[in-house]
């Protein structure tokens, strides 16, 4: 089975799980060429400056998955078999079924190109060629002190996402803003914990707080645990106690439950939210690096509005990987940099031949 055949089968399966966004075989091979310069490189020589390269994807990939969103588990299965290796898909305890019922879906060919299990085998790292690895800190850390020397090692660990309005005085991104906080309810690294606003932050809020709303009667948030919701009411409290001795806080809220936040504060800062549709609303600040310093190292993504390449100019160097109009944070194209880094690249060599005729 060549590239182009992966791609379409892969395609297939994946328009069974929407939350992948736009997965086409067009969009597959535009990875491939994106990466590779060439669709077919993975297939056979292609030219290379004056001569001929072929790609030649790693054999064995072990994928440790987390369980907090399955987009970016099966976005990891899917470039393992687009490159046409063995896939090993460690998943959390609790389960994973999306990784499962993708597999299903699959051609006998690719199907038996996937592993699946809750508990890492005994023999599963020795196995592997490149070893990719999603989670907290603690997790990678853990694993890159289980792999060789030689093999691959990919982590992406904890990631923290913003939105930026540069101009909207008639508030009209904020319904954007609201899909952006509330897809995933808000558990993977592209969910906003922040949305940073020129001009008047707390009318943008009042407004965000509406769409939140209207967003939550569309699509009600998931079950979420009993700690999860101590800590969003632990959070109200703290923050509504600090607005009552005059801080500038701002409060909105789903009422009788923890569906959904939102929370004006003009303290500077990056705060972090406890997730599950919890959002904070901040003016813009005049020296936006220092606003982020202490979160740098941890950023990846900034949905913005107006999405100008002015104003993308003044973000990229603040520390995110990826630019997106406000709406669009999670649902990245294929080729994007997850990480500020290719996909596929790092799991390939390239070899070259010189003077070679059919």
């Amino acid at each position: 089975m060549n590239t182009a055949e992966r791609a379409h089968h892969l395609a297939a399966a994946a328009a069974r799980f929407p939350f992948l966004g736009r997965t086409t075989a067009d969009e597959l091979l535009a990875l491939v060429r994106a990466e590779f310069s060439h669709a077919e490189a993975l297939d056979d020589f292609v030219p290379y400056g004056g001569h001929f390269a072929k790609v030649l994807a790693v054999e064995t990939i072990l994928h440790v998955v987390s369980a907090n969103t399955p987009a970016a588990g099966l976005q990891s299965l899917i470039r393992g078999l687009l490159l046409g290796a063995h896939n090993l898909c460690k998943t959390p305890s609790a389960g994973l079924p999306e990784i499962g019922e993708f597999r299903a879906a699959l051609p006998a060919e690719l199907t038996a190109r996937v592993e699946i299990a809750g508990e890492l085998p005994a023999d599963w790292l020795a196995r592997a060629d490149a070893l990719i690895v999603f989670g907290h800190d603690a997790t990678i850390a853990h694993f890159r002190t289980l792999a060789r020397p030689e093999q691959r090692f990919i982590a992406h660990g904890h990631r923290l996402s913003f939105g930026v309005v540069f101009d909207d005085p008639a508030h009209a991104s904020a319904p954007l803003a609201a899909r952006d906080a509330s897809l995933f309810d808000q558990q993977g690294c592209l969910s906003p914990h922040v949305f940073y606003v020129a001009g008047d932050a707390r009318g943008y809020a009042a407004r965000l707080a509406e769409e939140m709303r209207a967003f939550q009667e569309r699509e009600p948030r998931g079950k979420i645990a009993l700690a999860e919701a101590n800590a969003i009411r632990t959070r109200r409290e703290d923050l509504a106690f600090r607005a009552a001795q005059g801080e500038p806080i701002t409060l909105w809220q789903s009422e009788a439950s923890t569906a959904w936040t939102v929370v004006c504060d003009a303290r500077p800062g990056f705060p972090r939210s406890p997730l599950n549709r919890f959002v904070f609303v901040k003016p813009l600040p005049t020296d936006f690096g220092a606003e982020l310093r202490e979160v740098r190292a941890h950023l990846s993504c900034a949905g913005f509005w107006p999405a100008t390449l002015a104003h993308a100019r003044t973000l990229a160097p603040l520390g995110v990987s990826r630019l997106c109009p406000l709406g669009q944070m999670q649902e990245p194209p294929w080729t994007w940099l997850q990480d500020g880094a290719p996909a596929l690249a790092p799991l390939v060599r390239w070899v070259g031949t010189e003077g070679a005729r059919e």
